[in-house]
C-alpha cells in the first residue's frame, strides 16, 4: 500500500474526529447557554438551572424538547 494513502487516511480520519468532538463540545455549551439564561441573574436559580440540564441529559430529553422542557424546569424554580 502506498504511503501517501495511508498518511491520507489517517489524517481524514482524525479530521472528522476532531469535527466531531467540537461538534458535542459545542452543542453542549448552547445547551448550558440556555439554561444560564433562562435562570438570570439569581445564583440559585442558576445552580438549579444546571441541575435541571443535567437531569435531562440523564433522562434523554430530545434536543429539540430541551428549550420547552428548560423553560418548564425555570417556571417551576421555587426559591428557598
Amino acid at each position: 500500500m502506498n504511503t501517501a494513502y495511508v498518511i491520507v487516511a489517517v489524517t481524514t480520519v482524525l479530521v472528522v474526529a476532531l469535527h466531531a468532538g467540537l461538534y458535542w463540545k459545542i452543542r453542549g455549551w448552547m445547551d448550558r447557554d440556555l439554561a444560564l439564561r433562562l435562570a438570570g441573574e439569581d445564583e440559585g436559580k442558576r445552580a438549579y438551572m444546571l441541575a435541571r440540564l443535567a437531569q435531562a441529559r440523564r433522562d434523554r430529553v430530545r434536543r429539540r424538547d430541551l428549550p420547552a422542557w428548560l423553560e418548564r424546569a425555570a417556571s417551576d424554580y421555587r426559591p428557598g
